[in-house]
Formats: C-alpha cells, structure tokens, sequence
C-alpha cells in the first residue's frame, strides 16, 4: 500500500516540477535528492552507532591470562622471551 502511495506522489511531484519550468524544478528536484541522501546518511551513522555500543567488548583479564599462557609455554619450551 506504502509503495502505491509512494508511486502516486512521485508521480504528482515530477509533474509539477515539470510544469515549474527547468530551472526551478531541477533546483527543487536537486534539493529533494540531495535532502534524501543526506538525511539516509544520518540515519545509517545512527543506527551504526547503536550497532557499535552493542558490540561485545573485550575483555583484558581474559587477553592478559592468554599472553600469560604463551608466555609460560614458550618459556617451557626453552625460548626466553
């Protein structure tokens, strides 16, 4: 239904700037396009920076308790760090 709607407005918009004349329409058709893109842009950046603070963090206790292993296994090995 959103699509039909979207179509028929699309529809009525190129029209009417059509019969504003070249000039005029290509100024608010370049306005309308270049305020969609902006304005997705927007959004992406926000929906990446929810993405971004639900991301696992890493956990230092866990990495210092690996290098702690490798360390000792290398230094089992014969080889002094």
């Amino acid at each position: 239904m959103y699509l039909i709607i979207s179509i028929i407005l699309s529809v009525i918009l190129g029209y009417i700037l059509l019969m504003m004349g070249p000039l005029v329409g290509g100024f608010l058709a370049f306005g309308i396009v270049a305020g969609s893109l902006f304005r997705g842009l927007y959004l992406l950046n926000g929906i990446h920076k929810m993405l971004s603070k639900d991301a696992p963090k890493s956990d230092k206790v866990k990495e210092a308790y690996e290098n702690y292993l490798k360390e000792k296994e290398d230094k089992d090995q014969g080889r002094e760090i």
